[in-house]
């Protein structure tokens, strides 16, 4: 039997309320998002959440005018509340990818996982570099195309079409949640350049 785990990126109040349309694209995706991690609880999928916290040291991390978002214990740092589940592990982050210089690889292997899918925001970023992360550590990677979101449609379809070319096979969150029930879990395989 295959094991799943939902990694889900950086859905937190000072990411999310970054700007207008960021805070539009979470609001229109939310509904769906919540559907999905509870069917995929109720599927005894795991689902972990890739906390990112600044360093206020680091010199390259992302502010905002300024101001520097999600640190250590802020309230900004907090996973929205209506996503998290107290069964729910939370793995902290200080860099995109949710495998870089964390324990998640460790976790994972421990609990047997060996399929990972990936959703949360932002696809072009932090979805696109832990799925490049997590096929080089040997992981069948999967991409639940409505359960990713970006500011931008545009950034949004560039990156799964380049996760579909490279590294995740791309299903919606409702046939995932049908593979997980059947445990019948889709393989990536390379598709051909023309």
């Amino acid at each position: 039997m295959s094991r799943c785990a939902i990694l889900l990126n950086d859905l937190q109040y000072d990411l999310v309320n970054k700007n207008e349309e960021r805070k539009a694209a979470v609001d229109a995706f939310m509904p769906g998002m919540t559907a999905f991690l509870a069917r995929a609880r109720e599927l005894d999928a795991l689902v972990v959440h890739l906390q990112l916290i600044n360093d206020e040291n680091d010199p390259h991390a992302e502010r905002y005018d300024g101001w520097l978002p999600a640190t250590k214990g802020s309230e900004g740092a907090r996973i929205l509340a209506e996503l998290l589940d107290p069964s729910d592990p939370v793995v902290e982050k200080n860099k995109d990818s949710g495998f870089f210089e964390t324990d998640l690889h460790d976790k994972l292997q421990e609990l047997d996982v060996d399929t990972v899918a990936i959703a949360g925001m932002q696809t072009q970023i932090c979805v696109q570099t832990t799925a490049a992360d997590a096929f080089f550590r040997g992981y069948n990677v999967i991409i639940p195309s409505d359960a990713v979101v970006s500011a931008q449609p545009e950034d949004k379809e560039r990156a799964l079409e380049w996760l579909r070319s490279y590294c995740a096979t791309i299903l919606s969150s409702e046939e995932l949640l049908a593979a997980i029930a059947a445990d019948n879990l889709p393989e990536f395989s390379v598709v051909p350049i023309p």
